[in-house]
């Protein structure tokens, strides 16, 4: 099991060469439709194979990397965008901190108490508890930050969370070449992936460290499969 992870996230799904260092994952969570090194005539077959690669193995790759994370800031930026799922509008809750690293992500079919408390147990899971949590206008949020974070401040003035806006934008143009997804899972876990390559690119992990940053991304991912 563990040689055939290791072959399909570092190799050619035809068996080709292995020079292309980058996981196959990276490839679906870019977006990038004409990124893909290998010729025309199998190119919608593989890019099947590489889809289903992104299903089964980024969950690992994001437990695997986690002891290497570093603890999110105290300022929490969080805010929903919208994806499509089987034809209709979804709601992706996501978090950043005032340093740039994606905290936590989760899709959700309903914009509720239930969905936003969800988000918010699973992205205090991850070690530092906010001073100061600054969100929309929606009114869910102030209950659920003085039921789970009582001794933050909660910002929702306007134009106070641009961060995150734009940080949407990033997520959406991987998203976009993909002509849409089927199901809630894949929105979570293509989602949980990208955040997971941008939070290495920007230096958020323990993984690649001593490497340029322009090869930050193939180091990790070297790490990663030998953890795993």
């Amino acid at each position: 099991m563990r040689s055939r992870m290791r072959r399909a996230l570092i190799g050619y799904p035809d068996g080709g060469s292995g020079d292309f260092p980058r996981p196959m994952c990276l490839a679906t969570c870019c977006g990038r439709r004409g990124a893909q090194p290998w010729g025309s005539l199998r190119r919608t077959q593989q890019r099947l194979t590489i889809y289903r690669w992104v299903q089964r193995f980024t969950p690992l790759l994001v437990d695997a990397a986690r002891p290497c994370r570093h603890r999110p800031g105290d300022r929490w930026f969080v805010d929903e965008t919208y994806v499509k799922v089987a034809g209709r509008w979804t709601y992706l809750y996501r978090a950043v901190d005032q340093h740039g690293q994606v905290i936590d992500v989760l899709a959700s079919t309903r914009r509720d108490q239930a969905a936003a408390r969800r988000f918010f147990t699973s992205a205090l899971s991850h070690g530092r508890r906010p001073v100061e949590v600054t969100t929309d206008k929606a009114p869910v949020y102030p209950r659920i930050l003085d039921e789970l974070v009582p001794e933050a401040c909660h910002v929702d003035a306007a134009r106070e969370n641009n961060r995150i806006e734009s940080d949407h934008s990033r997520l959406k143009a991987r998203l976009r070449p993909m002509r849409g997804l089927k199901r809630l899972r894949s929105a979570q876990t293509i989602s949980a992936g990208h955040a997971l390559v941008q939070n290495i690119r920007r230096g958020h992990y323990e993984l690649g460290t001593d490497t340029d940053p322009h090869a930050r991304l193939t180091a990790a991912f070297t790490e990663l499969t030998l953890a795993i």
